[in-house]
């Protein structure tokens, strides 16, 4: 890959570096017109300060116009014009970077067929259509009717055509459709209607399937997303809030990456599995529909009333079927089509990298990404990310090509490609170049959504970014309201109580929700994701209302998500603070000790919630207890290091070995045999959690399913063997921080 140039030379023999120690491994290309590298350079706030005052929000606003002006769903041709756009931007003489390729992998994405449309039909006994569900979303500013505004439907759903009797599945949860079955409402054959929310949408399919179901419809009830506001004049385009015609597509495949070339890269050569076998797919159609249509199914069901937890903001009691009221709007006995005509395609789709090489220690990379492409315009998801990223890179770009800066450690901007199919251009890229960005990735900054609305920041991220987050954001000013920092602002909203610092601002855990998901999964790298978002005590939606719509345009951004578009210049702000703090400093802004907090809630949670059941089988937390104790102990002793390191004139290997330190703990918590079950997922620390129980997820998940079987089963010998890879990463974790004389 031409990104990292193999040079094997030695980077600036100073006097400091005496020996001549090796940092990098490809180097400033010739000719470059930048500062003299120093092995002593620090975080410059004078640039750092210049950085902040350059980034435009009205720049942003006009990227944002630009990128979506059109819809760009991953491969289409509008997708591959924007890797032009990019690709023009890295290039140019003036603010760009010092390179920038467009790699291209062959994946496996899923479309609705144009000559056959989907569509959801209620039929009477006589085999007549007396209701059909709309096929597109209302054209309410004229850009909903566009010829390349892709229709709704279920990614990767399998074509068919089931017919039966309609069920209310809630929220499509195992224990939605275990509930039903209770209640005696046969679910063989039938077709269920669900709601958004609670579980994953791919999940909802499989959930259904398990209970003989035939078809699944999806909705998005107003009571998730809109405070339960439905009507016309009370939606958008008159406010932020979902239209009644408005559907939620989305991909519903349950892994992430390429579907046929799991772990592998998905270039031509690879092997790939056959796609009639290959795992993760739904196992029966499922459509999306809008709320306006799931109404009118809703509201004629008959049978018994849903429970309290399950009715919604449509109007009517909603009731669990099967099958529709003899007194309503269709004929007794009517039932519902599902005609799902979806097709799979290998398809070639872009990532856009861009590089600016370190002066000092450029195989050392820091990574910010975003995705590029959107189901429809994107102008929310995932547009406004790239608006910053690319106001970000002008700005390093015109200090690059001006000479007057270039970062200790290599930064890499990435715009992946087909995130929207399951973070698929990261993944890809993360399989390619697993080793290399193992031994040398420094942190992964994500900026997917930059904006839901314009309240407060919300970060997520691994304990050791906490520190230089919030560095980062008690430097900005927040946009509203005045006088207050990002920080100030972000404790107003979302706080918890440290043992360590007080109160202070809530760092979210990162799951699998964008492309930060196989570099902290997969990798173990420390990650982030940074945007600005709601005020929770105004709003109970789940995200922002028209996700992944058409209604997601940029009118629709700049008239109600962030008008003068003040956040996403602070989202800019904030990401470029930690992205130079990250790449310019001498110590990396990593603290470890952070992640003592971490381990120490989840250790009192496993004594509170598991530790009386583990005693009844004889399984002593002991060990899991020594393995904190000795984790906290070498992070003391390494913060300690580094404060007497910073005090004096630190020798460079001494230097490199601590940020060594810093940089790899996340990688000792991966154990790729862990989880054998949950693809990519190897962090012990942060894989899914089915427990209810907030502590470390393995032992969590192997508790809750040996908890009633027998003394000496299969699963408390899982209990015993997700302990133990527990407390060696634990171990392993904390012999990393030791003194690296010490084996």
């Amino acid at each position: 890959m031409q990104w990292v140039k193999v040079l094997g030379g030695m980077v600036g023999a100073t006097a400091l570096l005496g020996l001549g120690i090796i940092l990098g491994h490809f180097a400033i290309p010739k000719g470059a017109n930048v500062p003299a590298p120093s092995v002593s350079q620090d975080l410059d706030l004078e640039i750092l300060e210049t950085v902040m005052q350059q980034l435009d929000a009205s720049r942003i606003r006009e990227n944002l116009r630009e990128l979506s002006r059109e819809p760009h769903l991953a491969s289409s041709p509008r997708d591959e014009a924007l890797v032009q756009l990019l690709l023009q931007r890295w290039q140019d003489p003036e603010s760009g970077l010092d390179a920038a390729e467009a790699p291209a992998y062959e994946v496996l994405l899923s479309f609705p067929s144009q000559e056959q449309p989907n569509l959801v039909a209620v039929v009477s006994p006589t085999g007549s259509v007396v209701f059909s569900c709309r096929q597109s979303e209302q054209n309410l500013t004229g850009e909903q009717a566009g010829p390349d505004v892709v229709p709704p439907y279920a990614a990767y759903a399998p074509p068919g055509t089931p017919q039966g009797l309609l069920v209310y599945a809630n929220r499509g949860t195992e224990e939605d459709f275990m509930n039903l079955q209770t209640q005696g409402i046969k679910l063989e054959g039938t077709i269920a209607l669900t709601r958004y929310g609670g579980a994953g949408r791919g999940a909802k399919a499989v959930n259904a399937a398990k209970y003989g179901v035939a078809g699944v419809l999806v909705y998005t009830d107003p009571a998730d997303i809109n405070d339960g506001q439905s009507s016309a004049n009370e939606t958008f385009p008159n406010s932020w809030r979902l239209p009644p015609s408005g559907v939620e597509r989305g991909s519903y495949y349950e892994y992430f990456g390429d579907p046929l070339t799991p772990y592998l890269p998905a270039n031509p050569s690879s092997f790939r599995l056959d796609p009639d076998a290959a795992p993760g797919f739904p196992p029966i159609p499922a459509q999306p529909i809008g709320f306006d249509d799931a109404k009118i199914l809703l509201c004629n069901l008959q049978g018994p009333t849903a429970p309290a937890a399950w009715q919604g903001a449509l109007g009517c009691d909603y009731r669990l079927g099967p099958g529709f009221r003899s007194d309503g709007d269709f004929p007794a006995g009517s039932q519902v089509n599902v005609s799902v005509h979806n097709r799979r395609e290998l398809r070639n789709s872009s990532n856009v990298l861009g590089i600016i090489r370190g002066a000092v220690e450029p195989d050392r990379y820091v990574l910010y990404g975003n995705h590029r492409d959107s189901w429809v315009h994107g102008a929310v998801d995932p547009s406004s990310g790239t608006a910053v990223l690319l106001e970000l890179s002008r700005v390093l770009g015109t200090l690059l090509k001006k000479g007057t800066w270039r970062p200790r450690r290599s930064i890499v901007f990435a715009s992946w490609g087909a995130e929207e199919f399951g973070l698929i251009g990261s993944t890809e890229f993360t399989e390619e170049f697993f080793s290399k960005l193992q031994e040398r990735t420094v942190a992964y900054i994500n900026v997917d959504i930059s904006v839901f609305a314009n309240a407060t920041l919300r970060a997520q991220g691994t304990p050791p970014v906490q520190s230089v987050i919030f560095a980062a954001t008690k430097q900005i000013p927040a946009p509203s309201p005045v006088g207050l920092s990002i920080y100030d602002n972000w404790i107003r909203y979302s706080n918890r109580s440290s043992p360590a610092y007080g109160v202070v601002p809530s760092l979210g855990s990162l799951g699998a929700g964008s492309d930060y998901a196989p570099f902290i999964h997969f990798l173990g790298v420390s990650s982030m994701d940074i945007a600005y978002t709601y005020d929770r005590s105004k709003t109970s939606a789940r995200i922002y209302p028209t996700y992944h719509t058409a209604f997601d345009t940029f009118g629709y951004v700049d008239k109600f998500v962030d008008p003068g578009f003040s956040s996403h210049q602070a989202v800019a702000r904030t990401a470029g603070s930690v992205l130079l703090r990250l790449s310019d400093s001498l110590f990396l802004p990593l603290n470890v000790s952070d992640y003592g907090e971490t381990l120490r809630s989840f250790l009192q949670a496993a004594q509170q919630n598991l530790g009386g059941l583990l005693e009844q089988h004889s399984i002593s937390l002991g060990r899991l207890v020594t393995a904190v104790e000795k984790f906290e102990a070498a992070a003391a002793a390494l913060e300690q290091h580094r404060s007497v390191l910073q005090k004096g004139s630190p020798d460079p290997l001494q230097v490199r070995m601590l940020n060594d330190q810093l940089m790899l703990l996340e990688r000792t918590f991966l154990n790729p045999r862990a989880f054998p079950e949950e693809r990519y997922y190897s962090h012990v620390l942060w894989a899914p959690r089915t427990s209810s129980v907030a502590t470390f997820p393995g032992l969590a998940n192997a508790c809750s399913q040996a908890m009633n079987t027998s003394l000496g089963s299969e699963a408390w010998a899982e209990v015993r063997r997700q302990l133990s890879i527990l407390v060696v990463a634990l171990e392993g974790a904390a012999a990393t921080l030791r003194p690296v004389a010490d084996l």
